[in-house]
C-alpha cells in the first residue's frame, strides 16, 4: 500500500502562487530615504532563507537605509533569469548554476557565499541492498532540475557511470513521495529538507517513524562532488556602479547580521519564518533552521566571504564533469564587498566566524509538527 502523499507537493505550489509577488512588510517602506532593492530567493518561504527574513523582521535592512523586497521562488522561477531581466538586484542560488549561466554568456557575479558546505545527499533504503553509491547502476535515480542536478551527475560520472545510460534518471519532485512509495531506488535529499520528510513519516510496517537506521545516506561532499550552494549574486553590469557597490555592502552587512542572529537564536528565527506562512510546519522548519546553520557555521573567513579553495574545487568539478564547457573565470565572483560588510560587523563587536557553533538537538515528529 502506497504511503500517504506527502503534503508538500500541493502545499508548496500553493504558497508559490500566493507569495511569489509578496514582500515582507516594513513600516514606512515608502520613505524616500530608503533605497528599494529586491532579492529573488531560491525557493518558497522556509528556514533555508531565515537570515533574510530575520534581517527584515529585526529591522537590520531598514537601519541600513534599505527597503528590501524578499521575492519568493518556486518550481517555475529561474532565479538567474529574474536577475538578468532586472526584476531583482540580488538573487540566491547554487554556484554551479551561476557558472553554467556564465558559460552561456550571461554576466552574473557571486558577491557573497553564505553557505560554505553542501547539504545534498542521495538516499536509499537499506533493505534494498544499495549500500554503496556504485550500486545505483541500473536503478531509478532521482534528480532535480533547474541547476540542482549537477552534484548528482558529477558523482555518477566519477563513479564510472554515464548519467544518461547507466541509470534511469527520474525528474524528482521537490518532495519524497516517490521514494516513500518505492517508485525510486535512490532519491535526492537535502539534509535540511527532504531527508527530514522521510524521518517525519511513519513506517507502515511498524507504525513508528522511519529512522536513520532504515536509510543509507550518501553525502555528495563525501563522494567528492559536493559544490558550493546558496550564494548571493548580481548582474555584472549592475555591480560596476560605485553607488550599487555601496548598496550591496549595506545589503550584505544587514543580511549577515540576520544570519548571525539566526545562529544564536534559531528558535526565534524559526518563528519569524513560520509567521510568513510556510508549506511545512514549525517542527520541520526548526529542523531546517538547525541544519542550515550547520552549513554556514563555523566560517573561518567570516560569513559570506568566498573561500578560494572552495571556489576552485567547485569550478574544477563543474569543468571535469561537464557542467561547464570552458574553465570558470575568476570574474565569476568577488570578495571585496563581503569583506567590507564583515569588517563593518567586526567593528561593532559582532562574531562573524561562529567558531564555537554546535548544532542543537531537534527531535522530529510525525508530519513535521
Amino acid at each position: 500500500m502506497k504511503q500517504r502523499r506527502w503534503y508538500l507537493a500541493g502545499a508548496a505550489l500553493a504558497v508559490v502562487a500566493a507569495l511569489s509577488a509578496t514582500s515582507f512588510a516594513v513600516a514606512d517602506s515608502s520613505s524616500p530615504k530608503l533605497t528599494k532593492v529586491t532579492i529573488q530567493l531560491k525557493w518558497v518561504t522556509q528556514s533555508q532563507f531565515a537570515g533574510y527574513y530575520a534581517a527584515k523582521a529585526k529591522g537590520y535592512y531598514k537601519a541600513a537605509g534599505l527597503d528590501v523586497n524578499l521575492k519568493v521562488g518556486g518550481p517555475t522561477i529561474v532565479n538567474e533569469q529574474t536577475v538578468l531581466s532586472k526584476q531583482a538586484e540580488f538573487g540566491v542560488n547554487w554556484f554551479p548554476s551561476l557558472l553554467a549561466n556564465r558559460d552561456q554568456g550571461n554576466d552574473l557575479v557571486n558577491i557573497a557565499q553564505v553557505y560554505t558546505r553542501s547539504g545534498t545527499t542521495e538516499v536509499t533504503w537499506k533493505k534494498d541492498g544499495i549500500n554503496n553509491f556504485k550500486q545505483v547502476r541500473g536503478k531509478k535515480f532521482g534528480v532535480w532540475i533547474f541547476g540542482n542536478e549537477f552534484e548528482q551527475r558529477a558523482a555518477l560520472v566519477k563513479n564510472g557511470m554515464d548519467p544518461d545510460k547507466d541509470v534511469t534518471l527520474v525528474q524528482q519532485q521537490f518532495d519524497m513521495v516517490a521514494f516513500l512509495n518505492h517508485e525510486l531506488d535512490a532519491a535526492s535529499a537535502m539534509t535540511y529538507n527532504e531527508l527530514a520528510q522521510v524521518l517525519e513519516t511513519k513506517n507502515p510496517d511498524t507504525g513508528k517513524l522511519f529512522t536513520m537506521k532504515d536509510l543509507n545516506v550518501f553525502k555528495y561532499s563525501d563522494l567528492g562532488t559536493g559544490m558550493l550552494q546558496d550564494g548571493i549574486f548580481v548582474r555584472g553590469d549592475w555591480i560596476k556602479s560605485k553607488a550599487n557597490q555601496a548598496t550591496a555592502v549595506k545589503f550584505l552587512e544587514a543580511t549577515f547580521k540576520g544570519w548571525i542572529y539566526c545562529r544564536d537564536h534559531y528558535k526565534e528565527c524559526t518563528n519569524i519564518v513560520v509567521s510568513q506562512g510556510t508549506a511545512l510546519p514549525k517542527g520541520h522548519q526548526t529542523w531546517q533552521m538547525n541544519e542550515v546553520n550547520a552549513l554556514i557555521w563555523p566560517n573561518k573567513l567570516g560569513i559570506g566571504v568566498m573561500n578560494p579553495v572552495d571556489y576552485a574545487k567547485t569550478a574544477k568539478i563543474s569543468l571535469d564533469f561537464k557542467v561547464i564547457k570552458k574553465p570558470a573565470a575568476k570574474a565569476s565572483y568577488r570578495t571585496d564587498l563581503a569583506k567590507k560588510a564583515v569588517a563593518n560587523l567586526r567593528k561593532q563587536g559582532v562574531d562573524v566566524y561562529g567558531k564555537g557553533f554546535k548544532k542543537a538537538v531537534v527531535v522530529l515528529k510525525a508530519g513535521g509538527k
